[in-house]
């Protein structure tokens, strides 16, 4: 073989290597499900990170603006079905607080829909409210806004006073877009079981006097409750009023709850003190009725 050929041998060689390199010149480069190549930026070397395709999910409102009473209905799309899996559904009020949380069923052709009535305690601030919807992962949402005229006010069960089963004792309390229909002591874990029927989204308002109930730390102060809806714990709550003889509590529930459980550090034996002292009584009386008869419990040797 000729030197001359060698040489334009050797030069074909490099421009083919040149025309192949740019495939390779970034390693971290992703080919994403909708086709598109991507480079993704957070990539570390050795490490591929896979961003969700935009778009994978989406959401929308019937209408861009509702007023108090009104229905709204929230629907959307996702790029993939997961049979059981549902959309996790998010509705945030214009300061942040979650006005309603809560999962809709995704249907076979991969489209969901949801309808509610805007109303109640939870609505009355006027604003822009923002609708989050989340398929599968975090990376996977999708989010819209709409204009509400803000609520009025909601149905109120107000000043009312409950005996709780199992003491002697009873509470006061308010309800919105609900009703109370039992409150129960439960010694064991320390709480406060309300039964509720709830017609809406509203807030059950609960005086809870100390000598029934209380949560306090091994110093004596004041510590924390913890409150379950529905054996979900609800971290919105918020205590109001506090005195050396009760504390208050302003505990939101959505329309469905059916069950409010407050747990304290401590509450009253199942057997209050009128119990205990009727039982107290009867002892003593059997003890002189013994006495005057000469009635015998043990036997005699």
């Amino acid at each position: 073989m000729s030197t001359r050929f060698k040489g334009f041998a050797l030069l074909a060689i490099l421009l083919c290597a040149m025309g192949v390199m740019p495939v390779f010149a970034s390693p971290y480069a992703v080919q994403n499900p909708l086709g598109v190549n991507t480079t993704n930026a957070n990539a570390t070397s050795g490490n591929l990170v896979n961003a969700a395709p935009t778009g994978s999910i989406s959401v929308t409102t019937d209408k861009p603006s509702y007023n108090d009473g009104d229905t709204i209905t929230v629907s959307g799309s996702t790029m993939n079905y997961i049979s059981g899996q549902p959309v996790t559904l998010i509705i945030k009020n214009p300061i942040g607080n979650i006005v309603r949380l809560g999962q809709v069923d995704l249907g076979s052709d991969r489209t969901y829909s949801t309808s509610f009535k805007a109303t109640g305690a939870l609505w009355t601030a006027a604003g822009a409210y923002t609708v989050m919807v989340q398929f599968g992962s975090n990376a996977n949402t999708a989010q819209t806004t709409f204009q509400f005229a803000g609520s009025a006010g909601a149905t109120t069960q107000a000043g009312n006073t409950i005996p709780v089963d199992g003491t002697s004792l009873s509470v006061q309390y308010s309800i919105t877009n609900g009703k109370v229909l039992d409150i129960k002591a439960d010694v064991q874990s320390k709480s406060l079981v309300v039964s509720i029927q709830s017609t809406g989204d509203g807030v059950l308002t609960i005086t809870l006097p100390r000598q029934l109930i209380d949560s306090q730390t091994s110093a004596g102060q004041d510590d924390k409750w913890y409150v379950l809806n529905d054996g979900q714990e609800n971290t919105d709550f918020q205590e109001t009023s506090t005195t050396t003889t009760a504390r208050t509590l302003s505990i939101p529930f959505t329309n469905g709850t059916s069950e409010i459980e407050i747990i304290g550090t401590q509450i009253i034996p199942e057997f209050g003190p009128i119990a205990a002292l009727v039982f107290a009584i009867a002892i003593v009386s059997i003890i002189a009725v013994s006495a005057k008869t000469g009635l015998r419990f043990m036997p005699k040797y």
